[in-house]
């Protein structure tokens, strides 16, 4: 595991452990925190004051607006239809498939375990659920949870009734 010379780095930008995750080819935000056993791969953005937690990856074609947070162990995911070889037998190389993108808006919160399918947009200030599967995009404000994520709620009736969350950030 490594960080690589080609990873563009805004200011600020905390790794918590720098040996044990997997960096390259991307860009990382001013003020943005990684935490161990994470994979950012090639042609990823992550925009500023985000939180990556550990165990998370994200495959080339993700793009993270700023104030995301990512909880442990989420899984993105760029390619619908997945195959290790071509139909003549001999191993996919980058030049063999289409890398499907997939935007995370501005605050938006991604529970531990979640997986995201390739080509969704996640709206700004949306919260994806622990587990969810994410097939569909996600309207901004919107809470969705389960497998297939489905809408529940919406982020705006909890925060006027609800402490804490009025007094987080985004808001």
């Amino acid at each position: 595991m490594a960080v690589n010379d080609d990873v563009k780095f805004g200011s600020n930008v905390k790794i918590f452990h720098p040996n044990l995750v997997n960096l390259y080819g991307c860009t990382i935000g001013d003020g943005t925190k990684i935490g161990t056993f994470v994979e950012i791969q090639k042609n990823v953005s992550v925009g500023s004051r985000c939180k990556i937690s550990s165990h998370s990856f994200l495959c080339e074609g993700v793009i993270i607006e700023d104030e995301v947070f990512i909880g442990h162990g989420v899984m993105f995911t760029n390619d619908l239809y997945p195959h290790a070889t071509n139909e003549d037998g001999s191993l996919k190389t980058d030049a063999d498939w289409y890398v499907v993108k997939t935007r995370v808006k501005r605050c938006a919160s991604i529970g531990s375990n979640a997986t995201i399918l390739p080509g969704v947009i996640i709206g700004e200030k949306a919260i994806v659920g622990a587990g969810a599967v994410v097939t569909d995009d996600v309207p901004d404000h919107a809470i969705v949870v389960g497998v297939p994520a489905r809408v529940i709620g919406d982020v705006r009736d909890i925060r006027t009734s609800s402490p804490e969350m009025t007094a987080s950030g985004c808001s």
